[in-house]
């Protein structure tokens, strides 16, 4: 009788495993096709060779650092660079250079060494795209913006790379010190708490940042966070939500009585909204930019399952994660 059960346990792991194997793998969706402007500088990618020429004009060099379909990259392209009073202006004050991050072009860098695409977006800790990265006239890296930024966002740091304030103060800091028209008001969410006191906190922690000048906030919360695959990852964080506008007392991590606005210039964060997440009372990612639903909720999960441990980057992460859900037929979709 036993080998007989035996017998059938195998032939039922047989099938399974069969129906597996005959799955159709998951489909990647939501992915936009583009191009880069005709106006963006055309280079041969010598860095050294590009921030001289710009110099002897003036200008800065930006590098577009893109990804093929990567819908952030479509409408940060479609709403700045295609036309307008920014795209006039990147055309009047900067060379665009374009990378893709996962070339395998090779580039001489700032620093005189030749790296592939892929190589330079791993050296520069691109985490998102579009991540634009400022040279200044000496070659210097002035600025990083990882992931979208919506126009008046964008508008508002070519300013400040264009008047050279980086020589005086960091980009939070710039930001603060403007006039900030009321855009949004705060919206409240089921799985906000109503938390300010911090210490010794070690369990997955989100704090979103939001504040009334937040073009992106209406949309975040309409599309991403309600959305029911975002909800279930939400639920495994004390989430959080800090007005920056608000001057009410908070105690951070390390003890320090502090305000949303100050906590959120400390980190450097320079976008609304912004989300950092913790795990066993430190850093383990931010989200200072645009994420449609999908990259959302997998930087929750790439947090409060603690695969920060096994991966050294959340692109290690979602890359790993990708091929995991199209082996098991999940579809995956990448647009808003």
């Amino acid at each position: 009788m036993r080998s007989i059960v035996l017998a059938l346990a195998a032939l039922m792991l047989a099938a399974t495993g069969a129906a597996a194997a005959d799955a159709a793998p998951g489909r990647l969706t939501g992915g936009v096709k583009y191009s880069l402007p005709a106006w963006f500088k055309t280079s041969f990618l010598d860095f050294k060779s590009d921030v001289e020429e710009a110099r002897r004009e003036g200008r800065h060099v930006m590098v577009f650092m893109h990804l093929d379909e990567c819908p952030y990259c479509e409408r940060m392209l479609r709403e700045s660079f295609a036309g307008g009073e920014s795209s006039d202006f990147m055309r009047e004050h900067f060379d665009v250079i374009g990378v893709n991050v996962r070339g395998s072009v090779e580039v001489t860098w700032i620093d005189g060494a030749a790296y592939t695409e892929r190589e330079l977006a791993r050296k520069l800790g691109t985490v998102a795209t579009p991540t634009l990265v400022f040279l200044d006239l000496d070659g210097n890296k002035v600025l990083q913006l990882n992931g979208y930024r919506d126009p008046r966002a964008l508008r508002l740091a070519l300013d400040y790379v264009q008047s050279r304030s980086y020589r005086s103060q960091p980009l939070a800091a710039y930001l603060a010190a403007r006039e900030k028209p009321a855009l949004y008001a705060l919206r409240d969410h089921p799985q906000f708490s109503n938390v300010t006191y911090f210490k010794g906190y070690r369990k997955p922690l989100a704090i979103l940042f939001e504040d009334r000048s937040c073009a992106e906030c209406a949309r975040f919360h309409e599309k991403t966070l309600n959305h029911p695959d975002v909800l279930v990852e939400m639920r495994r964080f004390l989430f959080v939500r800090l007005d920056t506008d608000s001057d009410r007392k908070i105690v951070d991590l390390e003890g320090n009585a502090t305000t949303a606005a100050q906590w959120a210039r400390a980190l450097g964060l320079t976008y609304r909204p912004a989300m950092v997440l913790y795990d066993e009372g430190r850093e383990r990612f931010r989200m200072d930019g645009r994420l449609y639903h999908f990259h959302f909720k997998e930087s929750l999960r790439y947090v409060s399952g603690g695969y920060y441990k096994r991966y050294e980057s959340i692109s290690r992460y979602n890359a790993m994660r990708r091929e995991e859900l199209a082996r098991q037929g999940v579809d995956i979709d990448y647009s808003e």
